[in-house]
């Protein structure tokens, strides 16, 4: 299958070209400013589908949003017709087009030449009127307040919020992308449609900068965001991809004693926080228990004996692990444990609680040893 992307080095585009590419079997032809126009020639003689999705937003005046937007959907339609050619095209339109501003305008008058193309060329011609669109990739200072915010918050810059009420509709890059994979199948089909609108979130500007900012103080706070939210999902994957490349890593706060070193890694009040500790050879930590709390003990490094005992029977039971088995030990409530570092070198363990630790009430409950 032929495909062309007009617009290919934009954000629709680049995020759909990285994802085509992933497909055997397609040959892309990707066209965008400064290109030659053989490419988008090249492109319209052999393509089975055309994403259109080159545009102007933001021009110099306010006329060539009609060359930018009408004027190049004409151009495509007029040769398809002059070669007799009827890919499927599908065309990045936006919801403004509801509405009789200029740009809104140009964007319906490109439909309407789709529209006119799927009449006369017998093709199959989709128009997709996007609402605000996020995701990776996006140009912060242009035209996309999330990725404007995104980028200055991940950069310690200052934003800017001109009414904290202020509400928008905005609709993720992958959603796009996986409906524009879709608009693959179905090839035989003739006639104009619009799609189906594609999963949007309301959001206030005050919420989204207030959720980015969030986002940030994750590395000190480690209570990671609530990912059973779609969109917070997406704006957290969103967050990350404009931090700047030498600043993807950070280090953990750790807490030193007698004992080796300790660090929380991650806390989420849904699933508990997990932590990671270095311990000196023959060094035993532990010895306590829980009423409720229950955990899971996994040595990365080193050779560890992991014991119980019943807090009722007194019995007591033991766990030989090493890291060189990657096994995971179940803590159950009412036994006291501990875990002893029986190696010659430092042991790593991993552990996992399902709650985060609150000084107030720890349920931790401290037992002579083992």
């Amino acid at each position: 299958m032929n495909i062309l992307i007009t617009g290919s080095k934009g954000f629709v585009g680049r995020n759909l070209v990285a994802r085509l590419k992933r497909f055997e079997g397609l040959t892309l032809y990707e066209y965008d400013l400064g290109n030659d126009v053989a490419v988008l020639d090249e492109g319209l003689r052999r393509a089975d589908v055309i994403f259109h999705l080159a545009g102007v937003n933001r021009p110099q005046v306010a006329e060539e949003f009609h060359v930018g937007n009408t004027g190049s959907t004409e151009e495509i339609c007029r040769k398809l017709l002059k070669s007799g050619r009827r890919p499927k095209i599908v065309l990045s339109s936006s919801i403004q087009a509801e509405l009789n501003n200029p740009y809104g305008v140009s964007k319906r008058n490109a439909e309407e030449v789709l529209r006119r193309f799927a009449g006369e060329a017998g093709a199959s011609c989709v128009a997709y009127r996007f609402k605000n669109l996020f995701g990776k990739w996006c140009r912060p200072d242009y035209n996309s307040v999330t990725a404007t915010f995104c980028h200055h918050i991940a950069h310690g810059l200052p934003i800017q919020i001109s009414d904290p009420l202020n509400e928008l509709e905005l609709t993720y890059i992958d959603d796009v992308v996986a409906a524009f994979v879709k608009e693959l199948d179905g090839l035989g089909d003739t006639g104009f449609r619009f799609a189906a609108q594609l999963p949007s979130y309301r959001v206030s500007l005050g919420r989204l900068a207030e959720t980015i900012h969030s986002f940030r103080d994750v590395r000190t706070s480690l209570h990671l965001p609530d990912f059973s939210q779609p969109f917070i999902r997406a704006l957290y994957a969103t967050y990350l991809s404009y931090l700047a490349e030498d600043n993807f890593g950070y280090t953990l706060k750790q807490v030193s004693d007698d004992r080796g070193v300790l660090a929380e890694f991650m806390k989420s009040p849904h699933v508990g926080q997990i932590f990671v500790s270095r311990t000196r050879p023959g060094i035993t930590r532990g010895n306590h228990y829980h009423d409720s709390k229950v955990e899971k003990f996994m040595v990365l490094e080193g050779d560890a004996i992991i014991r119980f005992r019943h807090i009722l029977n007194g019995k007591v039971i033991e766990y030989r692990v090493s890291g060189r088995e990657f096994k995971a030990v179940d803590i159950p409530p009412g036994y006291t444990h501990s875990i002893e570092n029986v190696g010659k070198t430092e042991m790593v363990v991993l552990f996992w609680a399902d709650e985060v630790f609150d000084r107030d009430k720890t349920d931790t409950f401290i037992e002579k040893k083992i």
